[in-house]
């Protein structure tokens, strides 16, 4: 059992180990779930969990629920029939409330107003770029019914740290707050993990795997001839910035700046030269590829014209929206290709590693944000721009986002694993009857929801070039939501049964608020009937009947193009 797992006896209960001397000084809360992570997974899952009657108690380690979109601040990134289908009900409510929030709130111009889908940032990485603090305050309002009536407890600047495990089910997690100092044991009847990294997951002895699997363990064409579980996709620490002209923002230059100014990223195939660069590898053809950046100009080149123009890629402010005066410029979020960290992991590693490595991606985006303001190319011939300007208080912080972009979590042992067969395009063609159909993901009968995008693996730690290939819409198997062994744990993230090559598609804001809401809807429809989560599916009845309260609560289990 991994290190952390606290196992009882069947004489003794959670309740037991902490009032004989264990935990003495921790606070106790209980409630029907337990969700640690209070993410767009562990929101959606609260949301569902506490609208079909149970109690929820849900931890976040920052100050801002929201994950992805909030504290780590990244724009969605979703498909594009996203206005119309292929997401639940509730995460179409979200997308509709954040424009509805700007509609009432901002001065926009009259032709924003009238724009039924009205872009914020016209950022081309979405449809909906916007600002994480509107999220968070979208997503507060949407909790707040539930944190009113009791049924639902948010703990800020919570993490997991013990969990308390007996006959396979856990019975209580022991969380720390940076908030008192205190110890925090929370008890329930269901577990839900929607942290970034799956953090529950060891903690519990919950069998997992992470990194790189074989192409002989999956029988994917793209996975590697050896496993690697180092070899992860780069995280990435993102930040805000806008653009003054004719003003001088440029920061103290960073401590590592040195290094990462002369750093050649070391990848298989290679990449096409230094990472501070407007050159970098096309995440398709892996091909050289250069791009421009002008920030807030006129004569910016259109969105999706070559080469592309990175301060429009996720814009998440066009002043153009809004009424003169209000923005004295555009603002966007860096998430780049020069800002993903490769040089170690996370995940897995000493807390002395960790902190390192969290450290060094820091310093990585500084760097570059430094760059911008001294030595990138410009296009009249000149080097830097000095107006440029981190907008920490679009961040919420003192400089860069208050959490890391994760892309790749622990991801349970499933009863089902979701492989590169079930939703690459070039496996599925063969599955089409007629030309001209639409190409479809394996079908599973027991889908829990539908998603969409690329298999889309950034470059990784083990020293992989970009993973990008074609998929097709898929769905969501209840299956690799199911861990093999735990009876009362459930992933509600991107810690599903995926490998690590169809984390690419998995991972991504809508897919991952889907995984959330149907994981808080298995853990209530459990409660009630008084069946481990695994029996949902285990009789066909059983299933439908499952499937069918999915449904009235605004879940698509299948395309209907």
């Amino acid at each position: 059992m991994i290190s952390g797992a606290i196992l009882t006896s069947d004489l003794l209960t959670a309740r037991d180990l902490f009032t004989h001397g264990k935990s003495l000084k921790s606070h106790e809360f209980e409630s029907d779930i337990v969700i640690i992570g209070g993410g767009l997974g562990g929101v959606a899952a609260a949301l569902a969990a506490t609208r079909n009657g149970a109690s929820v108690i849900m931890t976040e380690p920052t100050d801002w629920i929201g994950g992805q979109v909030s504290q780590q601040a990244v724009p969605p990134d979703e498909h594009k029939w996203i206005e119309t289908m292929g997401r639940t009900h509730s995460y179409a409510m979200f997308r509709n409330a954040v424009r509805k929030y700007y509609k009432t709130h901002y001065p926009l111009t009259e032709k924003a107003k009238q724009n039924e889908h009205l872009n914020p940032g016209n950022g081309y990485v979405s449809r909906l770029c916007h600002p994480p603090s509107v999220a968070v305050a979208v997503l507060n309002a949407m909790l707040a019914p539930a944190i009113r009536s009791g049924k639902l407890k948010v703990l800020y600047q919570t993490k997991p740290i013990e969990a308390f495990i007996q006959n396979d089910k856990i019975l209580a997690v022991r969380c720390t707050s940076a908030m008192t100092g205190k110890d925090i044991t929370l008890n329930g009847k269901m577990f839900l993990d929607a942290s970034e990294e799956g953090d529950l997951l060891p903690l519990s002895g919950t069998e997992y795997v992470i990194g790189a699997e074989s192409q002989k363990q999956t029988g994917e064409s793209h996975a590697p001839e050896k496993a690697d579980p180092a070899n992860i996709q780069a995280f990435t620490w993102c930040f805000a910035m806008d653009h003054l002209e004719g003003e001088d923002h440029t920061i103290e230059k960073p401590e590592t700046y040195d290094f990462w100014r002369n750093y050649i990223p070391k990848l298989t195939p290679p990449w096409p030269g230094h990472l501070l660069s407007l050159t970098y590898s096309h995440p398709i053809t892996l091909e050289q590829r250069t791009v421009n950046f002008v920030p807030c100009g006129k004569d910016i080149p259109a969105p999706h014209t070559d080469p592309v123009n990175f301060w429009l890629y996720r814009r998440i402010i066009d002043r153009d929206n809004f009424r003169a005066g209000t923005y004295p410029s555009d603002i966007t979020i860096v998430n780049w290709p020069q800002n993903d960290f490769l040089l170690g992991n996370i995940t897995d590693v000493d807390e002395k590693t960790r902190e390192q490595n969290l450290y060094k991606a820091r310093q990585l985006s500084l760097s570059l944000f430094y760059w911008l303001q001294t030595e990138v190319p410009r296009p009249d011939g000149g080097t830097g721009w000095k107006g440029l300007r981190l907008r920490s208080d679009i961040t919420g912080t003192s400089d860069l986002a208050k959490y890391p972009y994760i892309r790749e979590s622990r991801r349970i042992v499933a009863e089902y694993t979701i492989v590169e067969q079930d939703v690459a395009r070039s496996e599925r063609l063969q599955f089409v009857k007629n030309e001209g159909d639409q190409v479809l993901g394996k079908p599973y009968h027991d889908s829990v929801g539908v998603g969409y995008y690329r298999l889309d693996l950034h470059p990784s730690t083990g020293g992989d070039n970009y993973i990008d290939l074609d998929s097709v819409p898929f769905q969501i198997p209840l299956g690799a939501m199911i861990p093999v062994r735990m009876d009362n744990l459930l992933p509600a993230c991107k810690n599903i049964g995926t490998t690590h090559i169809t984390n690419g598609s998995y991972r991504l804001h809508p897919v991952e608020w889907t995984i959330g809401e149907a994981a808080g809807v298995l853990a209530a429809y459990s409660l009630q009937k008084k069946l481990p989560p695994r029996a949902a599916r285990e009789k066909d009845k059983r299933l439908k009947r499952f499937q069918d309260l999915l449904i009235k609560n605004g879940f698509e289990l299948e395309w209907k193009f």
